[in-house]
């Protein structure tokens, strides 16, 4: 095997045991001499290899980086799989709560309070568990309230690269405007299984 092949198939191991995005600075880590090899172009041709001998996964780019993730094809099969062994999905409370995050964010629990118009102090702390949301700072208001932002685990989990990455509030609105409740409370379903860790 030569050398540009061996470090390929590094990269696809290090890709496979990763939990989260893999990053070229993480690739550099990994080796000790000058030649380290790229992180896209070993991801270029893993994916081709893949789609050559049409594999159930590719490699797509996610939260800064690049995972390995079940083609889109296969998604129903992977979903019921993780609803009939009881992998815990985020609650409407939680997705809704998650949302505002991002697209506010960085943002306080009072904030998150006055756009739901509930409280959310449990919730705030079962997505922080998940470490879907961090703890950011805090805001120079009196009481010095907590501010929150999502993580990488977040990005990762719904499949983006960067906040940017989220669809336009407009686009949304036009989307929901659309459907039906019943595609609705789907969607929401659909999102909470993918957020799902």
């Amino acid at each position: 095997m030569n050398l540009e092949k061996e470090n390929i198939r590094i990269i696809e191991a290090l890709l496979f045991c990763t939990q989260e995005s893999l990053t070229q600075a993480q690739v550099n880590s990994c080796f000790d001499n000058d030649d380290v090899p790229s992180l896209n172009e070993a991801v270029k041709a893993l994916n081709e290899e893949y789609e050559k001998s049409d594999r159930s996964f590719e490699i797509e780019k996610a939260a800064g980086g690049w995972r390995m993730v079940t083609r889109h094809e296969y998604e129903m099969w992977v979903r019921r799989l993780l609803t009939r062994t009881g992998s815990p999905a985020l609650s409407q409370a939680a997705l809704e709560t998650l949302a505002v995050v991002a697209y506010k964010g960085p943002a306080s629990r009072a904030d998150v309070e006055s756009i739901r118009g509930v409280s959310c102090g449990s919730v705030l702390k079962s997505l922080l568990e998940k470490n879907l949301i961090k703890i950011k700072g805090r805001e120079k208001s009196p009481g010095r309230p907590l501010i929150y932002a999502v993580t990488n685990n977040f990005l990762t989990s719904f499949g983006i690269s960067t906040i940017s990455d989220l669809p336009k509030l407009r686009e949304m609105s036009e989307l929901t405007a659309e459907l039906e409740p019943t595609s609705q409370k789907e969607l929401f379903d659909s999102s909470s299984l993918d957020a799902a860790e």
